[in-house]
């Protein structure tokens, strides 16, 4: 795994919550999220499609994550791309197996989205941002 990937998907999953930000007409929307998975070295989350985050990101793609931890937070800021591949979704589900509980890589209803052209954004009051592509 890449580097800058490495160190985004590590804070997101010891931070285990962050909020996923979407735009639904001219309202934001947040909610906590706590899927962060690498697949084929893009960063992957899941979601369901009967889901209003789902259908908000099909109409339009655009979002970003925030996560805190230990007085640091990042931002990850991009598209979000829906891969509708059957390995993908089961490789989620692997990676989070309380998952397998409420979702199937077959059932129709489990989504995943990878980032595309993200760009992640460490910060702190104690340090300038460090700005990296993933």
């Amino acid at each position: 795994m890449e580097k800058n990937m490495e160190k985004v998907v590590n804070f997101l999953k010891e931070a285990n919550v962050y909020y996923l930000a979407t735009v639904e007409g001219d309202q934001p929307r947040v909610r906590p999220f706590g899927t962060a998975h690498v697949f084929e070295d893009k960063l992957y989350i899941q979601t369901g499609k009967v889901k209003s985050v789902s259908k908000q990101l099909l109409a339009n793609p655009k979002a970003e994550i925030c996560a805190f931890m230990k007085g640091e937070w990042l931002r990850v800021a991009g598209e979000l791309v829906e891969d509708d591949r059957v390995e993908a979704r089961q490789s989620m589900l692997d990676a989070y197996p309380s998952l397998q509980k409420m979702y199937a890589a077959d059932d129709g209803n489990t989504q995943v989205f990878y980032f595309k052209d993200a760009e992640a954004t460490f910060s702190s009051f104690t340090h300038e941002p460090e700005v990296l592509h993933i």
